[in-house]
């Protein structure tokens, strides 16, 4: 993963909980791209009361983080808003298709940027999830590798640690695979 400028972290919300558990959000940061949140994934990761949620959510605020509209979030809005059942359960893995879809239009622009796709989904390592030429995807643990290899990072293995002994139940998926 090279350091440049048009390189932007997209954190999907197992990532962004994991990190939130080990207190550790600030990492993210470290490669000096920006981070941008699709708006399903911050809606996904502090629409409810949990134990990160309210952490999450100031911490997108604290770092003025920019927060990407997409249609796919829009579109589920207001289905919400005109189901005879407000809060019915949503289609699953809405957060992945919205950053599926900017990261199309990142491929679209005249002069594309790069999308780092942070996930930690098994089923999005396994899946065909569609990259454009211009986009990556990498798991948390691979992320957390990354920049101890950098020396950016002490030990990936701790913060793996700090998460799981507060609570986060953390993927053991490894891609890309050693």
């Amino acid at each position: 993963m090279p350091s440049r400028p048009d390189t932007v972290l997209l954190p999907d919300a197992g990532p962004l909980i994991t990190l939130a558990y080990a207190d550790a959000l600030d990492l993210l940061l470290l490669p000096g791209w920006p981070v941008e949140v699709v708006d399903r994934v911050l809606h996904e990761v502090t629409r409810n009361s949990t134990p990160t949620s309210e952490k999450l959510a100031q911490w997108v605020s604290d770092r003025k983080l920019a927060v990407l509209p997409t249609r796919t979030f829009q579109h589920d809005q207001q289905a919400q808003a005109q189901s005879v059942r407000p809060g019915a359960p949503r289609k699953s893995h809405l957060g992945e298709l919205a950053i599926q879809e900017t990261m199309n239009g990142f491929a679209l622009m005249e002069a594309p940027r790069i999308g780092v796709f942070l996930f930690e989904d098994h089923k999005i390592a396994r899946t065909s999830f569609h990259l454009p030429d211009n986009c990556r995807k990498v798991s948390t643990r691979s992320f957390l590798l990354f920049l101890e290899q950098k020396g950016w990072l002490d030990s990936a293995a701790a913060i793996e640690r700090r998460a799981i002994l507060a609570g986060r139940d953390f993927s053991r998926l490894r891609f890309p695979p050693e």
